[in-house]
């Protein structure tokens, strides 16, 4: 089918809102809210339309916000793209334009089965039949959002957990040890278990510590904060007074998973007489994690390419309750992070699994090079052709520019590195 994007609504749009209107009755739906009052909400609120290449509308989405809650007053998808997961994706668009005016709730009242209470008619109201009514709480409320910026951080898209593609024992590992108690604490406590509040994570560079820290926020719908050690350095205060100051503003957030990535650069083994400068903001660091555990909802996400070089009371058994390996990505990984970057122009006819064969000991960052070198490549041989958008002939790169791009790419993880990683798994891994 044709491809479909989202974007605001434009004047000319309200033929097609009136069209996806008119459907739903058709259909025997009837909307909740009159046309009039979905048609000036279009208009003058916030509202979005899903439109295939010829600007055909193929849905559409309208929100606006009364005080403090966001309601949801028209959403609706023609019938035959349902399945492609537009309707999500103008929801998702919505309430990212309407987080701007400040709402606590996003509220939708949609066409269900249920039938209101009879205390509602008693009450005077008018019965509307087969409705439900969904609430959705807001991550982060108006104020928070703003000292959120001020510290560089952000609420990450909601579907960054599923996005990592293949994975498994990773992902099992980390929903069963870090996100299911964090998520559930009511249930972790009834069975003893105290929810995470720091781990690390190690492996070689490039392996994806970084995309699963944000995912893990992602998935529990918390705040994102990355703190740059090389950034703090520039600090008046000096980079152990930055760090501490940088915390001392975290505590201030409701929920939040904090990223300290290559903290090998704050926390290396404390050696030499006289002390080394680098000494004084590892006991820095090392003071503010016991603080840092005392508050519920947080999660400290250390990241390192080199375990073996970090301070041995920075890993001792109290200040993190899990020391996690990352590892290379196996076929089913590579599966998944190939099929992400092959264009739709491409799909079904480049053979994923010889990709799959030819990028053992890849990297997901090697993977994303080698797949955008081969598209550069087959681009540049079309326009050599002559060929247009739309041709006959068919676009995109082959599996021949794919295997050239691999040939070429140096794999950013040595042997030597992969037999170490294996060793520190025995060795310092804590699961």
């Amino acid at each position: 089918m044709t491809a479909w994007r989202i974007r605001d609504i434009h004047t000319d749009d309200l033929d097609g809102v009136l069209h996806l209107y008119e459907q739903q009755r058709s259909h025997g739906v009837e909307p909740v809210y009159a046309l009039a009052e979905v048609l000036t909400s279009a208009r003058e609120d916030v509202a979005v339309v899903a439109t295939t290449q010829d600007g055909q509308v193929i849905g559409a989405c309208v929100g606006r916000v009364a005080h403090n809650q966001a309601w949801i007053v028209f959403h609706a998808v023609v019938s035959e793209r349902r399945s492609q997961g537009v309707g999500n994706q103008m929801l998702r668009a919505v309430e990212k334009r309407l987080a701007a005016l400040g709402p606590n709730v996003l509220s939708a009242l949609v066409p269900a089965e249920e039938i209101p209470t009879k205390a509602f008619e008693n009450a005077g109201y008018t019965e509307k039949k087969q409705l439900r009514y969904f609430e959705r709480r807001v991550p982060v409320q108006r104020a928070e959002a703003t000292h959120l910026a001020e510290l560089g951080g952000r609420i990450l898209p909601r579907d960054l957990w599923d996005a990592v593609g293949g994975m498994r024992r990773e992902k099992e590992m980390l929903e069963k040890r870090l996100v299911m108690p964090l998520a559930q604490p009511e249930l972790a406590e009834q069975y003893g278990v105290a929810p995470p509040r720091a781990v690390v994570l190690f492996g070689p560079p490039g392996t994806g510590k970084t995309t699963f820290a944000k995912a893990i926020a992602s998935r529990l719908e918390w705040a994102f904060v990355e703190v740059f050690p090389s950034r703090l350095a520039a600090d008046p205060k000096g980079l152990a007074g930055a760090l501490r100051a940088t915390f001392q503003e975290i505590d201030k957030l409701e929920h939040a998973v904090v990223l300290i990535d290559e903290v090998e650069e704050i926390a290396s083994h404390r050696r030499g007489d006289p002390p080394s400068p680098l000494q004084g903001v590892t006991n820095e660091l090392l003071k503010i994690i016991p603080a840092f555990r005392d508050r519920p909802d947080r999660l400290l996400v250390c990241a390192t390419n080199f375990i073996r070089s970090l301070d041995t009371a920075f890993l001792r058994h109290g200040r993190f309750d899990y020391v996690i390996p990352i590892g290379l990505p196996d076929a089913e990984a590579r599966a998944a992070i190939w099929e992400r970057f092959v264009p739709a122009a491409s799909a079904g006819q480049v053979d994923v699994a010889a990709l799959v064969e030819a990028s053992e000991g890849f990297t997901p960052a090697d993977i994303e090079f080698a797949a955008r070198r081969a598209s550069q490549a087959a681009l540049e041989a079309a326009v050599e052709r002559g060929s247009e958008p739309g041709a006959d002939a068919p676009g995109g790169p082959t599996t021949g520019h794919y295997l050239e791009a691999i040939s070429s790419t140096r794999a950013t993880v040595s042997a030597e590195v992969v037999t170490e990683f294996l060793e520190d798994i025995e060795t310092i891994a804590r699961l």
